[in-house]
Formats: C-alpha cells, structure tokens, sequence
C-alpha cells in the first residue's frame, strides 16, 4: 500500500459509505464528494480517474446504461410497459404471489440473455405499473427482481459484467458457464421465490375489487403507438442479437446500445429532449463517483493488497481456497462494486490456478464468479442492478432505503451463497 495515501483513501471511502448507508445527505452527493476528495488528496488523478481502464471511471458501464435508458424511454411512449402489466396480472390471476413468482422468474431468464441492468431497466417499468393497479407496496417486487437479476446473470457469459472479465482472463466461453453455473443459477431462482414468500409475505394483500378490474381491461388497449413500437422492438432485438454475439462481433456492450439507442432516436418521430429528459443522471452520476473512489482504492493499493492477502490465506488447498474465495468475494462484493473488484482479483486468480496447474475451467474461476455475482445482492450498492433499480424507484416517488434493501440482501447472499458452498463441494470435490 503507497504510503499515507492508502489510508487516506480508506478513511475517504469508509466516510463516504457511512454517509450513504446513514441517508443523511442524498447518496449522489456523497459519492461525487468522496471522489472529489480522492482526486484532492492524490490517492487518484484526473488519468487514473477519467482515462484509465483499471482504476477509473468504467465509461463502458455508464455508456451502456445510458443507450438502454434512451431505448427503455422510447418503448415507454409505445404503452408497450402498461401492456405487459396487465398481461402478467391476468396470467398470474391477480394474485400478488404468483405476480412476484411470475416477474422473479421473467427476471432470471432475462438477465442470463441480457446483462442484469440492461433486464431490471425494462422490467422495473412493468412492476411499477403491477403495483400501481393492485394497490401492492413497490418495494418489495423490486427488491425481489434485483436479487433474480443477479442471481440469473450468474448463468451465462454476458449476464453480468464481472462474468465478461473473468471469461476474458480465463479463456473460458458462453457454454462452461452454462454448464458449470446455469444449473445452480436455476435453482437459486427457486430458493429466492421461496426466501421471497417468507421475507415479503405482509405486501401479498390480494384486494378483490382491484383484482377484477385488472381481470377486466384488454392489454391490446393500452398500445398508444404501434408503428413506434415496432421500431422499439427492432432495434431492441438487435441489440440484443449484439449482446448476444459479443464473443464473435468484439463490439463492447456499451458501443451496441449506443448504435442502437441512436438508430432508434434516427428513425422515430421522438424528440431527442424527450428520449435524453428518461436517462437516470443522478444515477450515472453516482457510478461515476463510486468508480472514483474505487479507482483510489486501486491506485494506492488498498484493494492489491487485501486480494494478495487472500491469496496468501489460499495457497495450494484447492477446496478450502474455493470456499475462501467464494465467501471473501461475497463479503467485499457487497461493499464496493463488483467489476473494479473482479478486475483486480482477475489476474491473482490466475495466477493461483497456474500454481495449482488447473485448466480455463478450474473450481477458483466458478468460486470467483458466484461469490462476485451473488455478493452484489448484500447491499444497495452491491451491484450496478442495484444502484440502478434504486434511482428508478426515486424518481417515481417510491424511493427505497438502503438498510430497507440491506436487510433482505444479507439474508439473500447468506442463503445463495451457502448453497452455492454446497454446490461446489458435491460437483467438484465429494465424488473424487
């Protein structure tokens, strides 16, 4: 660690997250503070802030969030959102369990094909309106489609981006996911519509008179623009065919919903203000202060010198290194955001399965991915979904706290990653 400058970045980003957690001052504001104060102590620069691709501002995550804004904005003038509402309502006969069942699993499968965020920016607008007609508390949906969005892009190469990194330094490709993590992915979805009907079961108030409303509206209705939702739909397929097709085409997710976002602004007869006034910009004003301060953490080698601490603690034993691995990276996951953390325990990972002279597939690379993926559901600041999923419930008025998304996310990782524990001892280790 450089210096005082390491501890001055600790102090800075401890401060920094106790005003957040304490909700004395709006957590924009005391992410953008703390990174300026990283940048006015030295623990980071304007390069290693704005132009560095290890510790700084991942433009790549607030590009690709912003396209997906712009696209989501576009598709919510088409009555698209209000029509799939209803849809999933009169599926689920009303019945606010089989309506949170319903969206958890929608959620889980979306995120394995799509990233997490890209998925809870199109779902979080369907659940507002579920909500709004059933007279349901928002929270607790949204809650729950945050953990199934990190639990489902745990399943495949391009639902998270954590995943892409370790993909990426690994060798490995969009099937070893599949079959090393698909499986669990499944059955934690299951655990958490389980975990969901304890922790949730005070907001499942099923109210009749609103039910057989809803029973009784014709989704068609709600279309507003159907030329404009065709379009939408269009250029939505293709950017998810971009998503999709990543390990072949080399396009960054951020570039595809760009393109795409800019095609659909092109060829609509939306307003470029209109589309630009639905992008969340105090929520990628957030990520950029929280990339900052993370970059500070990196830069002073804070973060190098609590990976290398681990690998020290890890040493040959390969299940015990797993578990440790799994359980660390759930813990620190949870407290800064999982990429910047991926990003550095990466290239250490690798360098304990060289040791240990494993493969691409090596039992460590699943441990790093589940623990990485699976912690970001311990805090509201876990994971991008999360941050995300947060700005959107602000801005409608629903806002949600971080210790009332907290409280549940501890409980979530507890059980996911203890399970995940178990997986990886049975699949790996008991039978050999």
């Amino acid at each position: 660690m450089n210096d005082w400058h390491g501890w001055a970045a600790i102090g800075v980003f401890v401060g920094t997250y106790a005003l957040i957690i304490s909700e004395k001052i709006h957590r924009v504001a005391a992410a953008l503070g703390g990174a300026g104060l990283m940048l006015a102590i030295g623990a980071a620069d304007d390069k290693s802030a704005f132009y560095s691709t290890d510790s700084g501002v991942d433009w790549n995550v607030i590009f690709l969030l912003m396209g997906m804004m712009m696209i989501v904005g576009v598709l919510k003038k088409t009555g698209m959102f209000e029509y799939l509402a209803i849809w999933a309502v009169k599926r689920a006969r009303a019945k606010p369990f089989r309506v949170l069942a319903m969206l958890i699993v929608i959620t889980a499968l979306a995120s394995a094909l799509l990233d997490n965020v890209t998925t809870v920016l199109l779902i979080a607008p369907v659940t507002l309106l579920v909500c709004e007609r059933l007279a349901l508390p928002v929270a607790p949906f949204l809650i729950a489609e945050v953990f199934a969005s990190n639990i489902g892009g745990t399943a495949t190469l391009v639902g998270d981006p954590p995943n892409i990194i370790i993909a990426s330094r690994a060798g490995l490709t969009f099937n070893d996911f599949l079959v090393h993590l698909a499986p669990l992915s499944a059955v934690l979805t299951v655990v958490l519509v389980l975990l969901c009907r304890i922790m949730f079961r005070k907001a499942f108030v099923f109210d009749e008179e609103r039910a057989a409303e809803v029973m009784a509206l014709e989704e068609r209705e709600a279309i507003q623009n159907p030329r404009l939702l065709v379009q939408g739909l269009v250029v939505l397929a293709l950017v998810v065919a971009g998503f999709v097709l990543h390990p072949v085409l080399h396009y960054e997710p951020s570039i595809v919903a760009l393109l795409g976002a800019g095609l659909l602004v092109a060829v609509s007869t939306v307003e470029t203000g209109d589309v630009l006034e639905e992008v969340e910009w105090p929520t990628l004003a957030f990520f950029a202060g929280l990339f900052v301060m993370i970059g500070g953490l990196i830069e002073t080698g804070v973060i190098s010198e609590i990976s290398k601490a681990l690998a020290d603690v890890i040493g040959g034993n390969e299940l015990g290194g797993s578990m440790v691995l799994l359980g660390a990276s759930a813990g620190l996951s949870g407290i800064v955001d999982n990429i910047p953390y991926v990003a550095t325990m990466a290239p250490i990972t690798a360098d304990l399965v060289h040791d240990m002279g494993g493969g691409s597939d090596h039992i460590l690379w699943w441990a790093l991915t589940l623990g990485a993926d699976l912690g970001g559901n311990a805090t509201a600041i876990g994971a991008s979904a999360n941050v995300v999923v947060l700005g959107i419930a602000e801005r409608n008025r629903q806002p949600i706290s971080f210790w009332q998304f907290t409280k549940y996310g501890l409980i979530v990782t507890a059980v996911t990653v203890a399970i995940s524990a178990a997986y990886i001892w049975v699949r790996y280790f008991a039978f050999t």
